[in-house]
């Protein structure tokens, strides 16, 4: 198997199992998580996602406009904020509900419970396959300063904060009413915009080289704009908020260790 091929595998099926896997404990786990261990799941996919935004996007977004003789934080500090705006205006109006929140958000509609917590999650996961998705084309393209290790440690460091993840949606859903099946497909289903972000940035991969640097950094904005405006939040309300912050100092550094070692 070609190096290509293998980066496209890892990078449109690796994060969307780990939700699937995640998912999957719908039919393991009696009851849903505790408030300890959800704080605790949600600061490690804090710190995950923010040491991939720095080591997996920003950085080689330096990098690369470097290269093409361009002041590197410029393209950098545009695309970050950019990804920020975005994220900021989908959150605005699209129609979602966080899990511990009595109140949907985005536009007003009719679409239940479910479907608005599913939203959300969707709102999360998008710009994580957007991320994979724009350096797996930075490789395709030839980019020097993305390696094939690059994709695959992104890759799987997303997959392996999409497993909690998926867990920590398909639970509620149970309390909401549907049976574990359905439970367990919905949160499949919140995964499947992942391979989807991942298949756009690689299908403009025709202008991706001279873009590279703004879309890197744009993935970057994008993904700090879910840390920041939803899963630090949610590590930092009620009790143990001390465990999310330890928790996100242990995904950050996993994150960065796969990143090194691999990239």
């Amino acid at each position: 198997m070609s190096e290509p091929d293998l980066g496209m595998i890892v990078a449109l099926t690796v994060p969307f199992l780990g939700t699937v896997l995640g998912s999957s404990f719908v039919f393991f786990l009696k009851r849903a998580m505790g408030e300890l261990v959800q704080k605790a799941l949600l600061g490690f996919a804090a710190g995950v996602m923010i040491a991939a935004s720095v080591w997996s996007l920003l950085i080689p977004a330096i990098e690369n406009a470097e290269a093409q003789g361009v002041t590197g934080w410029i393209p950098a500090s545009i695309g970050f904020l950019l990804g920020i705006g975005l994220l900021l205006a989908i959150d605005h109006f699209l129609p979602h509900q966080h899990l511990d929140d009595p109140q949907p958000e985005g536009m007003p509609c009719r679409m239940k419970k479910p479907t608005m917590l599913i939203f959300a999650v969707a709102l999360h996961n998008l710009p994580e396959g957007m991320a994979v998705g724009v350096v797996l084309a930075g490789f395709l393209t030839g980019e020097a300063s993305i390696a094939l290790a690059g994709v695959i440690s992104l890759a799987v460091g997303i997959a392996i904060q999409n497993v909690p993840e998926g867990a920590i949606i398909s639970m509620p859903l149970v309390s909401c009413g549907l049976t574990r099946k359905k439970a367990f497909l919905y949160g499949v289903a919140s995964g499947a915009v992942e391979p989807l972000g991942a298949a756009l940035m690689v299908a403009c991969i025709g202008f991706m080289t001279p873009a590279l640097p703004y879309i890197l950094a744009f993935a970057a904005g994008a993904m700090m704009y879910v840390v920041v405006e939803e899963l630090i939040p949610e590590t930092q309300t009620g009790k143990h908020t001390n465990v999310g912050a330890v928790a996100l100092a242990l995904g950050f550094v996993l994150m960065m260790i796969l990143d090194v070692a691999l990239g």
